[in-house]
């Protein structure tokens, strides 16, 4: 999996085929869509006209498991075939539950018929989004099959440090959403201005730069082709040791700098 891939979170369908197509053209290879994001379609039209070849790409998924109501096997083996025909392939590199949901008590049932998925081959891989250290020690409880990756909000204002510790001892991957903050507040800061200042670079490519640093895997979003092409532009360049930890110090205490939902209370 690329440590560096393109997210299509909020963008519309019908702009997704140009936003993806334009991403792959600029060199990207990863690219990250979900079903509750209502752009597959788009997303695999830019996949098949791309000339890429399929084994070049990792393309992935994710469940959306709303409704409140428990999924069933039924129901997973529906949704991802949907996703699959949505895309048009056949396979998906990685297929995720989008969030735990605890108050329901279900994930773990869900996380049985992934097993089946990846058993199939249709998933190259499966994980996990938006779990806390609790999830994930229930998951490793009730099935012998580690997630690959766990997808979560990761940025230097919410870096999430307790649960990185987590995935590095179970061997899963940390995989970041919104990794420039959605760009409140976060590429602002002067502390963020001055290193961007000091390397000659953007801030976004700073911050995405610290991010890879630190292992994370990041899905940065834009449908601006001058950003998308920047946003791949921070390989040939290395932070400092005391500029990635100043950038590590703007989430002391930063619990509650948190953009999206919380994963203990969220339900749809």
């Amino acid at each position: 999996m690329p440590q560096l891939g393109f997210g299509v979170w909020q963008v519309p369908d019908a702009e997704a085929e140009h936003a993806v197509g334009t991403a792959l053209e600029a060199g990207y290879r990863s690219i990250d869509t979900a079903a509750v994001y209502g752009n597959e379609k788009g997303t695999g039209k830019a996949v098949a006209a791309s000339g890429v070849p399929r084994e070049e790409l990792f393309v992935t998924t994710k469940l959306w498991n709303g409704r409140k109501q428990r999924w069933g096997r039924d129901e997973v083996l529906r949704a991802f075939d949907d996703s699959l025909g949505k895309l048009g392939l056949d396979h998906i590199d990685l297929y995720l539950i989008h969030w735990p949901r605890p108050m329901r008590d279900d994930f773990v049932a869900i996380w049985k018929t992934f097993e089946e998925i990846a058993a199939s081959g249709r998933a190259k891989a499966v994980g996990v989004s938006n779990f806390r250290p609790e999830d994930l020690e229930r998951l490793a409880a009730e099935s012998a099959l580690v997630p690959a990756v766990n997808q979560v909000e990761l940025h230097p204002l919410f870096p999430q440090a307790e649960l990185r510790a987590v995935h590095a001892a179970r061997g899963i991957a940390t995989e970041a959403w919104s990794p420039l903050g959605q760009g409140k507040e976060l590429l602002t800061l002067p502390a963020v201005a001055a290193l961007a200042d000091t390397y000659g670079r953007s801030p976004a490519q700073v911050v995405l730069r610290w991010h890879l640093q630190h292992g994370n895997i990041v899905i940065p979003k834009s449908v601006t082709p001058a950003r998308i092409r920047e946003n791949l532009d921070v390989f040939d360049f290395e932070l400092e040791a005391a500029d990635v930890a100043a950038l590590d110090a703007l989430g002391a205490g930063a619990a509650g700098r948190r953009i999206g939902p919380d994963p203990a209370e969220f339900d749809v």
